[in-house]
Formats: structure tokens, C-alpha cells, sequence
């Protein structure tokens, strides 16, 4: 994957968890109160639900700031090799992940 594609990828990534954000906004608000239209059980669903959206809110962040990490490292010219051991990161795993900052070595607990 050369660093073009890579940096493609990586954008094209940020604006769809960008969507995603923007679609679950509802979803991520606060559950309130109501007695004459929803019930215990309804309150319990809906509140459950928000607790899923935030999950994913927080999934989302931690992929952004892992995407911006894999840019920085593009304008370095540090993308591509091992945060860890400083080898390079197999092909395969950064056409996998474009993010990725270890190699599958590091990455697993067995440093090459």
C-alpha cells in the first residue's frame, strides 16, 4: 500500500465515523422521564440503547485518534514501520489497517 493510498484511506475512514457521530446524535441524548408515555420497561429499553450509543461514541473516538496518530506519522515519514521495534509493518497488515503502528510481532506480545 503506498503512503497515497494509505492517506486516502485514512481520510475516507475519518469522514465516515464523522457520519456516524452525526446519525447517532439522538440516540447518544439523554433519556428522560416521561410517565404518561413511556413505561418502566420502555425507559429501561431506551436507556440501555443510550448506554450502546455512548459504547460506540467511545469506539469511534479511540479510532480517530488512532486514524490522526497513522497521518502524523505519514507527514514524518514514520508510517509503515514499527512503533515498538522500528521494523517494517507487513503489507498485508497496513492494507488491513492503514492505521496500524505495530507490527504483527509487537502487536501480539512476541517482539521479532
Amino acid at each position: 500500500m503506498r503512503e497515497t493510498e494509505a492517506r486516502a484511506a485514512l481520510k475516507a475512514r475519518l469522514s465516515e465515523l464523522d457520519e456516524q457521530d452525526r446519525l447517532s446524535d439522538e440516540s447518544r441524548a439523554p433519556v428522560t422521564l416521561q410517565q404518561d408515555s413511556v413505561g418502566r420497561l420502555s425507559r429501561m429499553d431506551a436507556m440501555q440503547q443510550q448506554a450502546m450509543a455512548l459504547a460506540a461514541e467511545r469506539r469511534r473516538k479511540a479510532e480517530r485518534t488512532r486514524i490522526k496518530a497513522a497521518l502524523k506519522r505519514l507527514d514524518g515519514e514514520e508510517w509503515g514501520y514499527c512503533l515498538t521495534c522500528g521494523e517494517e509493518i507487513a503489507e498485508k497488515r497496513l492494507v488491513n489497517d492503514p492505521a496500524a503502528s505495530q507490527c504483527l510481532g509487537c502487536a501480539s506480545g512476541t517482539p521479532s
